[in-house]
């Protein structure tokens, strides 16, 4: 999920550069929900996952 939202992220990167204000503009917009939901998911991983069964 992380890595999905990095290649995004690099993927507007780019299209800004050569003036693609569009495409970088969806793909900054992809990459901020990519990494929301995976501080969410991080976040709720981290919680429940440290639970012991005693």
């Amino acid at each position: 999920m992380l890595r999905l939202a990095v290649v995004f992220l690099l993927i507007a990167i780019v299209a800004a550069v050569f003036g693609f204000g569009g495409i970088a503009g969806t793909s900054a917009w992809i990459a901020k929900i990519l990494f929301v939901v995976f501080l969410i998911l991080f976040a709720l991983s981290f919680l429940f996952g440290r639970r012991s069964l005693v």
